[in-house]
């Protein structure tokens, strides 16, 4: 008799339960809804503020990267600076260059180079 009794307390306790679940869901579901969008926009809103600042960022990672290799795989030229104080690489056909602000690498003639100031 004590099973049937927990048996049917169970059920009860489950029918109750699965009743109560069922409201919460629906609104729990219009608060995501309504939170879903309020992310929507703001991240619609951010994405556009990035945008904004996409083409900065790209050159300055290119400038980053193009300076990072050239100090690794090119040699330095320690004695003489570029026109605007840059600094100056040699590479393997022993051509003079430094690295602009978009990461492009602009060639000069070594008659162009300034010594470097100490």
């Amino acid at each position: 008799m004590k099973n049937v009794i927990k048996v049917a307390l169970l059920a009860a306790g489950l029918f109750v339960a699965a009743d109560t679940q069922a409201q919460v869901v629906k609104k729990t579901g219009k608060a995501i809804s309504k939170g879903a969008k309020a992310v929507g926009n703001t991240a619609e809103d951010g994405a556009k503020a990035v945008g904004k600042g996409a083409k900065t960022g790209a050159r300055k990672t290119a400038e980053v990267a193009s300076k990072g290799k050239s100090a690794v795989v090119d040699k330095k030229y320690d004695s003489k600076v570029g026109p605007a104080g840059q600094t100056i690489y040699i590479d393997k056909n022993s051509a003079y260059y430094y690295v602009n602000k978009k990461g492009r690498h602009v060639y000069v003639k070594e008659a162009n180079l300034v010594a470097k100031p100490m």
